[in-house]
């Protein structure tokens, strides 16, 4: 729906359909780097989702340690320990491997802190183009770092230092390049590694590890 739309808009564009001084366009990727509590929010994502990651990895490897242990002692055990060994390991990795879903799973901790500290910034954003596209009658306001191909962009009518302006932030004294070709990205979040640290099932036994 997004690309039919898009599509839409340039074939009227190209048609020759005016959209003299109706049209903008804004750099999210610019105006967000140029506000610092986008900058510290992030840091502070980042800084949790390396500690989660090594807590869990650290997790997995006294795991692992255990099962090298149980390896090593099977032989000797009774049944019955035996048995009790190997539940253990069992519910060491299961607990393990939630951890690790709850913290970088869908909704999960690091999706809801994101949530909470850059989700904020980025309606505080949406709103201050909003208002400025109505008070100067655009109809469209396009984004360079959206998906979406520009060949060309006219410095004029980029408004993202505008953005800035209006939500009291000072701008940035890197100069913009705006009249090359660009082919835009759409926004990702860094994410952590989310491969599981184990290499076991976490419903297999100590016995049938790969």
């Amino acid at each position: 729906m997004k690309k039919i739309f898009l599509s839409t808009v340039f074939l009227l564009f190209i048609t020759g359909v005016s959209f003299s001084q109706k049209y903008a366009y804004i750099d999210s990727e610019y105006i967000m780097d140029n506000i610092p509590e986008y900058k510290d929010a992030q840091l502070e994502i980042d800084a949790l989702s390396k500690q989660w990651q090594k807590d869990i990895e650290q997790k997995f490897k006294e795991i692992d340690n255990l099962y090298k242990a149980f390896q090593a002692e099977s032989v000797l055990l009774p049944e019955e320990v035996k048995k009790k060994r190997e539940n253990e390991i069992i519910a060491s990795e299961k607990d393990a491997k939630d951890l690790q879903k709850k913290r970088f799973g869908k909704d999960g901790d690091l999706y809801k802190k994101r949530q909470d500290l850059v989700k904020p910034i980025q309606d505080k954003v949406y709103n201050a183009i909003e208002k400025r596209a109505q008070d100067k009658n655009y109809i469209f306001v396009f984004d360079k770092a959206g998906s979406l191909t520009i060949m060309y962009a006219d410095p004029k009518y980029d408004m993202s230092d505008d953005i800035l302006d209006d939500l009291g932030y000072k701008l940035s004294k890197t100069p913009k390049t705006t009249n090359t070709t660009k082919t835009t990205k759409t926004e990702s979040e860094t994410k952590p590694n989310q491969s599981t640290p184990g290499n076991r099932n976490p419903n297999s036994k100590p016995g049938e590890r790969k």
